[in-house]
């Protein structure tokens, strides 16, 4: 492990029972206790274990109940001084207006303090399959529906965690800009394609990820998460070489995306994130941060405080690590 002593809040990463893998509190000790010094983490809506019946809008509540018996049994110290889930990010639909109030409030009531706020992915390309069916409706963020509900969330005080591909963020900028007091954190980098359509043409793909992100940066009320980067859509394609990639390998390939992010966000707006056990299918988890380590190597101890647990507790309103 490169510097091992560094603490880190992952800020991003799933549980899931119901899939043909199961990840679980268990599965999720077992990455993070690999040699790295992962004190907390934030749970991120995946779609699990929802409830089976009652209305409709508030069946996603039941993934924070779930969830919080997670992080209950782990600050129970059966894990040592570890605070999995510490955070726990839901879903509620935006398209419901002021009728998400209810699934909010019941969301706020299963956390058991850990609730933070939502994310309602946009994710929409023509060309390619959504990265989580059903799949968004193409311009959801520019719904005025969407927009309706999306303003009931900063009244409770609750953060948004966007989800698009990056032919779609100024869809997020506009929204962005009419909402500029909501707290948002905008998930793996914004989705820089590379497949389908987009396999093949990264450095188009580059620029125009490039110069939409220089320009969100210019909304202070949006944060980055630095990772995805390993999931296919991405078009890395480790997962067909023989072998997983080194952690060299990865932060060789990344480097643009987290030079070109930091310098326009700033560390005080960025998080590294595991995205775990999605990115899992291309890499370990120890491998991963090994990455994240060799990214930020040129850091001042500051910096790299800010990007590996800092902007996160701040982000999440966590207790302190560190």
């Amino acid at each position: 492990m490169l510097d091992p002593a560094q603490p880190i809040i992952d800020p991003h990463h799933h549980l899931w029972k119901a899939r043909p893998d199961p990840y679980l509190l268990a599965d999720l000790v077992a990455d993070l206790r690999t040699g790295h010094n992962v004190l907390a983490t934030v749970f991120i809506q995946c779609g699990s274990a929802y409830r089976k019946d009652g209305p409709d809008e508030l069946r996603p509540v039941g993934e924070t109940e779930f969830v919080a018996a997670a992080a209950t049994e782990c600050k129970s110290g059966a894990y040592g001084n570890l605070r999995a889930c510490a955070g726990i990010i839901g879903h509620a639909d935006c398209l419901l207006g002021d009728r998400i109030d209810a699934v909010l409030e019941a969301h706020i009531q299963a956390g058991g303090g850990r609730f933070k706020g939502i994310r309602h992915s946009g994710t929409y390309d023509p060309g390619i399959a959504p990265t989580a069916p059903p799949g968004a409706p193409p311009g959801l963020y520019r719904d005025p529906a969407f927009q309706a509900g999306f303003a009931r969330l900063h009244r409770l005080g609750m953060t948004f965690e966007a989800w698009l591909y990056h032919p779609q963020l100024g869809d997020l900028l506009d929204l962005l800009r009419a909402f500029p007091d909501q707290k948002v954190v905008l998930n793996h980098f914004g989705g820089p394609l590379g497949v389908g359509p987009y396999e093949g043409r990264r450095p188009e793909v580059f620029a125009q990820w490039r110069a939409h992100t220089v320009e969100l940066a210019t909304c202070e009320n949006l944060y980055l998460k630095l990772g995805g980067l390993a999931m296919n859509v991405n078009g890395f394609g480790y997962h067909h070489e023989p072998l997983p990639p080194s952690s060299g390998e990865m932060a060789s390939a990344w480097r643009p995306y987290v030079e070109t992010a930091v310098a326009a966000f700033g560390v005080n707006r960025c998080m590294f994130e595991s995205n775990f056990p999605v990115d899992k299918g291309m890499c370990s988890y120890p491998v991963l941060w090994n990455a994240f380590k060799r990214l930020a190597a040129g850091c001042s101890a500051d910096e790299k405080a800010a990007l590996f647990h800092r902007t996160a507790q701040q982000f999440y309103e966590l207790p302190a690590v560190g």
